[in-house]
């Protein structure tokens, strides 16, 4: 049955971000199920969950309150709209979300993904902008290297060259600009002096500041390294945006629900955006959700404007099952203390990475937080060797992850920007799932340098 299994998957099932050899491989993955912070294969191999699913799984698997909520909701309303009209479980989801969210960001806008929460804080900034009498304000900043989906609005704004390359010419009014990647190289500047701000005052200047509508930008950014801002460097941005008029955009697909130790990363970061996109960790993916948050303050500015509404909105946006579970996840996060617990182990995880740079060559750096770290590889750190493309690409596409598999650690590594493995279990992992975690890296990093010494 599992061969009959993999060769219909080969065949009918379309495959996401897949080379063509492991889309064809015989020996295919397949999950048949999960519990806690760990998943099986159909062959009963166990493997440790080493990037919660996709960031996402942050409650863990398995959790039978949270798929409990689901089922009570699609028996009594499986379906209505968010359409000039609400249901409980959306106006629940949605109070609480506000609850939680920085300031007066206040208003909750329902979709499917995080790719229609970018293309929603999108379209928002374009039409508050006209509302206002300011159409010339149409241009979006984001940052090299950031992904922030892959709907042709949101890879607009997605600054990975690869993902953007097979799909060009992309909408007209994007640009992107630095992104943190190496702001401690700079010495003793005052954080408003550093390249990665003035960059974009220069990149403001350059556009246009009337033209500009949005600037979006993760708490941490992910792809290109797990960059952790400078101190001072989010309220930079604020001032920028402040200054010149522009919308202040926080994506946080990944960061938010926990990931940092913080309900949202912009928290963590002490700055209110003007929108807050979320994804990911706002089900811990026991149903499909996302969603933005606007602060109140606009939206009824765009209300009370001739435009008189938000001319955007999908089907399934609010639907009851998914914020049903929303606010059963939630709800557990809180009454189980989640984000302290995320908070407490943190600097021993950080530790135990910090230890196996030290011992192994092949690691630059580690950077991260909270639950949410990458491990940058080279060639040899004390001869100061970088990888090839050919080794780099070798390793992130070939030798990692058949380590990865042999060790049971479910996770990937990342070849978009450096050459990176990806850190990112569930919240919920305690401190003897850390341990084994940790000590799955180790076996991966021996095995990736006994390979490169082998390849030299």
């Amino acid at each position: 049955m599992s061969d009959e299994l993999r060769r219909q998957a080969r065949r009918h099932l379309g495959q996401h971000f897949t080379r063509a050899t492991a889309w064809r491989s015989p020996e295919m993955l397949v999950v048949v199920r999960s519990e806690g912070c760990y998943l099986w294969d159909d062959r009963g191999k166990r493997y440790l969950d080493g990037l919660a699913g996709l960031f996402c799984v942050n409650m863990g698997h398995g959790r039978a309150d949270i798929a409990d909520a689901a089922a009570r909701q699609l028996k009594q309303l499986s379906f209505a709209t968010n359409w000039s009209a609400a249901h409980p479980p959306s106006v629940e989801a949605a109070s609480l979300i506000a609850e939680l969210a920085p300031a007066d960001l206040g208003v909750v806008f329902f979709v499917n993904s995080g790719s229609e929460a970018t293309e929603s804080a999108i379209k928002f900034a374009r039409e508050y902008h006209l509302s206002q009498g300011r159409p010339e304000r149409c241009k979006i900043f984001s940052r090299h290297m950031a992904y922030h989906g892959t709907t042709l609005g949101a890879l607009s704004a997605t600054g990975i060259p690869q993902f953007r390359s097979a799909f060009l010419p992309l909408l007209p009014w994007f640009r992107q600009v630095p992104n943190t990647l190496g702001w401690e190289n700079e010495g003793d500047v005052p954080t408003s002096a550093l390249s990665c701000v003035t960059a974009i005052e220069e990149a403001i200047l350059e556009e246009g500041p009337e033209t500009v509508a949005m600037l979006i930008a993760e708490p941490v950014q992910n792809v290109g390294g797990v960059m952790v801002p400078p101190n001072g460097y989010w309220q930079e941005l604020r001032r920028l945006c402040d200054e010149y008029g522009i919308l202040l955009c926080a994506d946080e697909v990944i960061c938010g629900f926990g990931r940092l130790g913080h309900w949202f990363g912009s928290q963590r970061n002490g700055v209110v955006p003007d929108i807050i996109t979320f994804a990911k960790g706002v089900t811990s993916a026991y149903a499909p959700l996302g969603g933005m948050i606007v602060r109140e303050p606009l939206i009824d500015a765009l209300l009370d404007s001739s435009v008189g509404m938000f001319t955007h909105g999908v089907t399934w946006g609010g639907h009851p099952m998914s914020t049903a579970v929303a606010v059963a996840n939630i709800t557990a996060m809180r009454d189980e203390h989640v984000l302290d617990h995320v908070l407490a182990l943190a600097p021993s995880f950080r530790a135990g990475l910090d230890d196996l740079a030290e011992r192994h060559q092949i690691v630059k750096e580690v950077r991260g937080d909270g639950f949410f770290y990458g491990v940058e590889l080279m060639a040899g750190r004390d001869a100061g060797r970088h990888l090839s493309a050919e080794e780099k690409a070798t390793l992130c596409r070939d030798v990692l992850p058949r380590l990865l598999q042999q060790s049971g650690l479910m996770t990937r590594a990342d070849d978009r920007g450096p050459a990176m493995l990806m850190l990112s279990p569930p919240l919920v992992a305690d401190r003897e799932v850390i341990g084994e975690l940790l000590g799955m890296v180790d076996e991966v990093l021996t095995g990736a340098e006994s390979w490169l010494a082998s390849w030299t």
